[in-house]
């Protein structure tokens, strides 16, 4: 063997190899060793030796398949593509669903850059081969080739499509049926609208009623691409009829995708359906099944902001809001946990004064409940009740509310007060939280009030009360007050002299804590007179400088290390 047979004579080599990862490298080594071979070699050697190695293991066929749709350049460019179909076709026979279905992304990969005449030349039979093939298994591949072959074919091709694929979905095999299904929305997509009206619209009233749930609850999202193809007295007379069918479905996971897609079809379906639309909604909301009601509230703002905009408003407030307040009460309290998360996003369809009157007392409600999920979940949106009432409302309203939760028992509730409520007494509690990434959240925050309130906030409401905490025993406290005037020195201030004077306010209280027992307290009161250095005055230099030298002397490597790195700042100003 020569050498310009070594890159087959490896290939060969690591393909015997008893170690699975090793063949696993080989199928990832395909490319280069094709690039090696050149264009001729890999068409006529290297593409008949993978057609014969299609039996492995499952993972390296998966990997196989995927390395496929890279050969297009490989075997000399589109014009030569459908070299690649018949490995990927045997690959879409396998019995493992992965290299299927990896076969066939592969497969559409390559239809899309092949020619309209080679779609119908090669493309065209493959689907035909897999699609009346005696295995099941090379039937629910073929469902996935369709939409493409539709899209690149010529009208010979899509007329072929159109035939064929109604087999398919009669097909007595459950799992043919289930592809088929999952499959129709993208062909229909592209597919002209008098064959989808007259045709295949019949296809998804099979499935409707087809005795297996799988197929029922897979035909839901394919909904989306139909309906667009319909007149209105279609989706009237067909689609609603369907969509009421689904909502008293036997299976619940049938109802449970109903209920998840309708905040879809609601934007698809004509305007004039609205109600009927709404009504479906309002059933899935009340199902008997938890599952749904919890799908059914956690879509609840989705789906009323797509309703048709010049009735929006009203919409919502004649059948949202009565359903809110039904699942507010729901004993299921998953219900309420989605409920939370998504309902006072509604405020920014009904306005101030409708939130006033009909969220905000749902609002205080969830605030108090025993689920600290639900508590979180309600307090994520709190921004967006207070873009919509403003702050005068927000706080004679919610405020008192909100600050009984500073100390909630779940550290996560507290977390997420802060994040959201930026509010100085929360902060005065939340500064000697016993978990640091509140501290570290609360200073965070303040510092980003001082950029919107300004100096005399920060010098009269923070300050005061970080200084307290000088004089706490637990040295994590006072830890925080360094924290909190390193984030305080980072302000965006209008003024320089305002940061002076910050500055200048803080030097005695730092400075008095470099005595402190607690070495990390002591190295953090260096670093912070550092950051300091550039805005202290002048009368306040001999007072730092005397700190800084004691601290150079100390016996900790760091307290000293960053104690002369801030004399050298100083040294140079």
């Amino acid at each position: 063997m020569g050498d310009s047979d070594e890159p087959i004579s490896i290939l060969i080599d690591e393909l015997r190899n008893e170690d699975i990862s090793s063949r696993l490298k080989s199928m990832s080594k395909l490319p280069t060793i094709a690039l090696a071979l050149g264009v001729e070699r890999t068409k006529s050697e290297l593409i008949p030796f993978i057609i014969d190695s299609v039996y492995d293991e499952d993972e390296v066929l998966e990997r196989l398949a995927d390395e496929l749709k890279r050969f297009i350049p490989l075997v000399g460019g589109p014009a030569h593509a459908h070299i690649i179909l018949t490995p990927l076709e045997s690959l879409a026979m396998v019995e493992e669903t992965v290299v299927r279905d990896r076969a066939v992304q592969s497969l559409c990969a390559i239809a899309r850059e092949m020619s309209a005449e080679h779609i119908e030349q090669y493309f065209e039979p493959l689907i035909r081969r897999l699609a009346t093939g005696d295995w099941f298994t090379s039937r629910t591949s073929a469902c996935g080739l369709f939409a493409v072959a539709y899209n690149r074919g010529t009208g010979h091709v899509k007329q072929e499509m159109r035939s064929l694929y109604p087999s398919l979905c009669g097909d007595e095999t459950p799992m043919v049926r289930r592809a088929a299904a999952s499959k129709i929305g993208p062909l229909v997509a592209e597919m002209e609208k008098d064959f989808v009206q007259n045709d295949f619209l019949k296809l998804y009233e099979s499935f409707v009623a087809d005795d297996q749930d799988s197929v029922r609850l897979l035909i839901c999202p394919a909904f989306v691409q139909i309906i667009p193809k319909l007149d209105v007295e279609t989706q009237e007379s067909k689609i609603i009829v369907m969509l009421k069918k689904f909502q008293e479905d036997k299976s619940w996971r049938v109802r449970n995708s109903l209920a998840n897609i309708l905040v879809d079809l609601v934007s698809a379906l004509d305007a004039s359906l609205v109600n009927e639309t709404i009504n479906i909604f309002k059933t899935l909301v009340k199902d008997l099944e938890g599952e749904v009601r919890v799908q059914g509230a956690k879509n609840i703002f989705n789906f009323a902001n797509g309703l048709p905009a010049e009735s929006k408003k009203n919409l919502t407030m004649t059948h949202i809001i009565p359903l809110i307040k039904d699942l507010s009460n729901d004993p299921h309290q998953p219900v309420k946990t989605a409920l939370a998360s998504t309902m006072m996003k509604l405020a920014a369809i009904i306005g101030p004064e409708n939130t006033n009157e009909h969220l905000l007392p749902l609002f205080v409600g969830f605030l108090k409940d025993e689920c600290a999920d639900v508590r979180l979940n309600v307090i994520n949106t709190i921004s967006t009740v207070h873009d919509v009432i403003g702050f005068e409302s927000f706080q004679n309203t919610l405020l008192p509310a909100v600050l009984k939760l500073a100390e909630d028992t779940k550290w996560r509730v507290r977390l997420a007060i802060l994040e959201h409520m930026p509010l100085s007494r929360i902060f005065k509690t939340s500064l000697v939280n016993h978990v640091f990434s509140i501290r570290e959240a609360a200073c965070t925050q303040i510092q980003k009030i001082v950029d919107i309130y300004g100096f005399e906030w920060a010098r009269d409401v923070v300050l005061p009360k970080v200084f307290e905490l000088a004089a706490e025993q637990n040295y994590l406290r006072r830890m925080t007050v360094l924290f909190q005037i390193n984030f305080l020195m980072s302000a965006s201030l209008k003024n320089k002299s305002d940061m002076v004077e910050i500055a200048d306010r803080c030097v005695s209280t730092v400075c008095n804590m470099h005595k402190d027992e607690v070495a990390n307290v002591k190295f953090n009161v260096a670093k912070t007179l550092g950051s300091m250095s550039t805005l202290i005055s002048k009368k306040n230099h001999a007072t730092v400088k005397s700190a800084l030298d004691s601290l150079s002397k100390d016996s900790d490597i760091d307290v000293s290390f960053f104690a002369n790195e801030a004399l050298e700042k100083m040294a140079k100003l």
